[in-house]
């Protein structure tokens, strides 16, 4: 007996341009279990990113059934639909999308204003403190998007995408716009929670960043062309370990 967090069977999505439909997914059927750390890989128009929609339930699938946590998406209200997104998936992006002006706590506390919550304000600040805390930043609390680098600004991303107790974490190329320490960095804190039970599925281009997961689908021509586990998984602890320490840049006179 499987645990399916999510169940493609024979899904497919097709949109249509000016001159005709376009299949960008075609036939995918496909188990993720709880607990699986899923790198999807491929290039720009291999049907990734759709696929990554409807996986998070920001899209409906043209054709086929999708089941997420065990429930059948495919006849659910537009309001259903919604709901059961706020509530089984936690979203992280390459260009993690904080609100400029508002503080990291409460860009964290945010998704618990768009769910009906038996949290009182104060149990809220809290969770929201929690979660800072779990990726590192809980001194940075007070502080705006501009007064911090890009990976804390990720790490607030990430505790922001738990907050609501998720089943599944969504990364879509969420190491795009950092360095290679920092990128290390963010694929270690997902490590670390898959450890602790967390199943992560992650988007991106790069062989090195897919490493760090335990299983790679690789994505072309809206299909699945190969589905295998990761053989010779890189470490985030051990690359750190491995990388040079840059030298800080010297201060002018």
């Amino acid at each position: 007996m499987t645990d399916a967090i999510i169940r493609l069977d024979a899904i497919e999505k097709s949109y249509h341009t000016a001159d005709q439909p376009v299949l960008a997914v075609r036939g995918v059927t496909l188990t993720i279990e709880r607990g699986e750390f899923v790198a999807i890989m491929g290039s720009s128009g291999s049907g990734k990113s759709t696929l990554m929609n409807i996986l998070g339930c920001l899209d409906r699938p043209t054709a086929g059934c999708c089941w997420l946590d065990g429930v059948d998406v495919s006849h659910l209200t537009r309001d259903e639909f919604s709901d059961l997104r706020n509530r089984k998936i936690g979203f992280v992006f390459q260009s993690f999308n904080l609100l400029a002006r508002t503080s990291a706590l409460e860009n964290v506390e945010l998704p618990m204003l768009y769910r009906r919550t038996t949290l009182s304000a104060r149990e809220q600040h809290e969770k929201a403190m929690r979660m800072l805390d779990m990726v590192g930043l809980s001194a940075r609390a007070d502080h705006t998007p501009s007064r911090l680098s890009g990976g804390q600004q990720q790490r607030v991303a990430i505790a922001r995408a738990l907050i609501n107790d998720p089943v599944l974490l969504l990364a879509d190329e969420p190491t795009g716009n950092l360095d290679t320490r920092t990128s290390v960095e963010i694929l270690g804190i997902f490590q670390r929670l898959n450890e602790q039970g967390i199943t992560v599925v992650m988007v991106t281009h790069e062989t090195d960043v897919a490493a760090f997961a335990k299983r790679i689908i690789v994505m072309r021509d809206g299909r699945v062309r190969s589905d295998l586990p990761v053989e010779q998984r890189t470490n985030a602890e051990e690359e750190l370990r491995n990388l040079p320490v840059e030298p800080l840049p010297e201060m002018s006179a």
